[in-house]
C-alpha cells in the first residue's frame, strides 16, 4: 500500500467520523488509491476480522483488527501495518501509518468508478467538501444580522429524478434566485450528497442544499462579472 503526505487531513479531522464505528467500515468495499497505477485492489473488511483483498478478481486473505484508541492493524500475506485514525467518512478513509506523517487512502467503491480515481481527485474532493464550505460560511452566509442576504433567496421550480452514465442515479433541483438567475443543484441518490456543476471542477460537493445554492450563486455571478 502506497502512503502519501497529505496536509489536508489534520485540517479536516474535526469533520471525521470515528474509526471505531466499525459498521461503516465493514459494510463497504474500499479501493486502495495508492495501488491504482498498477491494478485495482479492493479491501473488504469482514465482521469476523477476516480481510479480503481482491486484485482484478484474484483474492488474497488477510486479517484486520481494531485495537482501540483509534488504531487499526492490517495483516496481509507479505506485511503487517499499524495505522492511526486520520480521516473517515462514507466516501474516503485516510489511515496514518504509525510514527510517520504519511497516509494510506481508500475510497468507497461506489465513488471510485465515477470521480475519485486518484490521490489528486481525493484531495480536491475533500477540500471542496470541507474546507471551502467552512470558509464560505464564515465570510458570506449571513449579513451580520443573522439573516440571509436578499440576493441568495430562491425558490425551487422543480425536482426530478434522473439517471445518466456520468452521475448515475441522482435528483435534479431547478432553482430560481431573486434576481431571476435560474440554475440547478444535484443530489446523489445513493450518497445523499448535494453538489453543483462547475466548468473548472466538474462536481463541487456541499454540506447541505442551502450551501449548494449559496455557493452556486457566488460562482455564477463571479463568472458573469468577469
Amino acid at each position: 500500500m502506497r502512503a502519501f503526505i497529505a496536509d489536508i487531513v489534520p485540517k479536516i479531522s474535526k469533520f471525521s467520523q470515528r474509526l471505531d464505528d466499525l459498521t461503516k467500515l465493514t459494510n463497504q468495499h474500499w479501493v486502495s488509491i495508492g495501488d491504482i497505477a498498477q491494478s485495482k485492489r479492493v479491501f473488504i473488511f469482514r465482521a469476523n476480522c477476516q480481510l479480503l483483498i481482491s486484485e482484478n478478481g484474484i483474492v488474497e486473505k488477510g486479517l484486520w483488527e481494531y485495537l482501540g484508541n483509534q488504531s487499526l492493524l492490517i495483516e496481509t500475506i507479505k506485511e503487517s501495518y499499524l495505522f492511526k485514525h486520520g480521516f473517515f467518512d462514507e466516501n474516503v478513509i485516510a489511515l496514518k501509518l504509525d510514527s510517520t506523517e504519511r497516509y494510506v487512502f481508500f475510497v468507497n467503491e461506489s465513488k471510485f468508478h465515477r470521480e475519485l480515481n486518484s490521490i489528486d481527485d481525493i484531495l480536491k474532493f475533500l477540500e471542496n467538501k470541507y474546507l471551502k464550505n467552512q470558509s464560505l460560511h464564515k465570510n458570506m452566509s449571513t449579513n451580520g444580522r443573522g439573516t440571509i442576504p436578499e440576493e441568495f433567496k430562491y425558490k425551487v421550480l422543480s425536482e426530478e429524478e434522473c439517471y445518466d452514465v456520468v452521475f448515475g442515479r441522482h435528483i435534479v433541483f431547478k432553482i430560481k434566485y431573486m434576481n431571476d438567475l435560474v440554475d440547478k443543484v444535484y443530489k446523489g441518490y445513493k450518497s445523499g450528497e448535494y453538489f453543483y456543476i462547475d466548468f473548472m471542477t466538474p462536481k463541487v460537493y456541499c454540506q447541505s442544499f442551502d450551501d449548494a445554492v449559496y455557493r452556486l450563486y457566488l460562482d455564477r455571478t463571479k463568472r458573469n462579472n468577469r
